[in-house]
């Protein structure tokens, strides 16, 4: 992102609360003082002024900066209006925004930037950045650990357990729940944290949407409607069944996964070691689907995801598809080696199919492309 800076673009930077946007903005800050003008979008003093929507106001707002910060910027009531006018009307300016949801506001405007911004998106700690800067042994050491408490930044500063389990359950409580009340009305953190729960319980498997709302006393749109509120402050992702139309594959049901293992486990409750627990393999898979997308996100690489799944039961953890090409993922703890399922072979000869266990799994989410 730092070399974008001085292309008279929007760069928008989000991700869940304490990923590290903070830590970016300071460091802009400080390598170029004297040009950047940092907002908080949660003042109402900065909100108020930014809503007065003319280029002279803009004008006098800006006047000698050439970086434009504003952090927490989907709090301003009509931000995508304002970022056009902003990055229209001044000339030589680069606006960073920053959020810790997706900008969805922006293009409800009816103005969406395009061919104006550039997006960013913000993961916890991903291993393909820490294998520059740790050797193989102790990245094997610290396996399980990730595993357990995940990736945020601020854990490699906690040595001690129970702090770490107290900073994620807090990341919870606290921060990422809050973030889905101020958005839209819903009827409680409770609920939210209820649905959470439910889907902890449920990584790997395909989930109902029906069944949640019965659970929650729900009906499924605003069961599907609260799904879509998670996802969008990156608590939580789906994955889609794959299909080529074959009508043995099962296409219309959801797996849904956690950002970080470390918020999953906070939900509920367990930070057991891998030794007396039994969701180990449900770990391993969604350790290394997020390992794997962040890893193509910070290469510019974006496939579409999906899992695939016949009636019969024939199943593959994760589907890769770009430009016509298949590539398939079976994750198996330990070293367990799966076999390419028949129904997946007959049907797409030409996919590639590759186990995921403990021996070669750093190849696979460190993989350049």
């Amino acid at each position: 992102m730092m070399a974008k800076l001085g292309s008279h673009k929007v760069l928008m930077l989000y991700g869940t609360r304490r990923t590290g946007k903070t830590t970016i903005i300071e460091n802009i800050v400080s390598k170029y003082p004297e040009d950047t003008l940092l907002l908080q979008g949660e003042d109402m003093q900065v909100s108020e002024i930014l809503q007065r929507r003319t280029i002279a106001n803009y004008t006098q707002l800006t006047a000698g900066k050439k970086i434009i910060i504003i952090d927490e910027a989907q709090t301003i009531p009509e931000i995508g209006k304002i970022l056009k006018l902003l990055i229209d009307g001044i000339k030589g300016i680069t606006v960073i925004v920053t959020g810790s949801s997706s900008f969805d506001l922006v293009y409800a405007t009816g103005e969406p930037l395009v061919g104006r911004n550039l997006i960013y998106q913000l993961y916890p700690i991903a291993q393909a950045e820490l294998s520059a800067v740790e050797d193989y042994m102790t990245t094997t050491r610290n396996l399980e650990q990730r595993l357990i408490y995940g990736s945020y930044p601020e854990l490699w500063h906690i040595d001690i357990f129970q702090e770490k389990e107290n900073y994620l359950k807090q990341m919870v409580s606290s921060y990422l729940l809050k973030d889905l009340l101020t958005m839209e009305t819903v009827k409680g953190a409770d609920v939210l944290y209820r649905l959470l729960q439910l889907l902890s319980w449920q990584v790997g498997s395909q989930v109902s949407t029906v069944e949640l709302g019965n659970s929650l006393q729900l009906n499924k749109i605003t069961v599907e409607r609260y799904l879509d509120l998670l996802t969008k402050v990156f608590i939580i992702y789906p994955l889609t069944g794959y299909s080529n139309n074959l009508r043995k594959e099962v296409t219309k049901s959801k797996k849904w996964f956690f950002v970080d293992n470390g918020l999953r486990n906070a939900l509920i409750n367990n930070f057991s070691p891998l030794s007396q627990r039994n969701d180990v393999g449900q770990l391993w898979e969604q350790y290394i689907l997020s390992e794997r997308i962040k890893n193509n996100a910070y290469q510019s690489y974006h496939p579409q995801y999906f899992f695939w799944r016949t009636y019969d039961g024939q199943e593959i953890d994760l589907i890769e598809s770009y430009n016509g090409k298949l590539n398939a993922f079976e994750c198996k703890w330990k070293n367990n080696q799966a076999k390419k399922p028949i129904a997946f072979d007959k049907a797409y000869p030409d996919a590639t199919f590759a186990t995921v266990n403990g021996e070669n799994y750093l190849d696979m989410i460190t993989q350049k492309h």
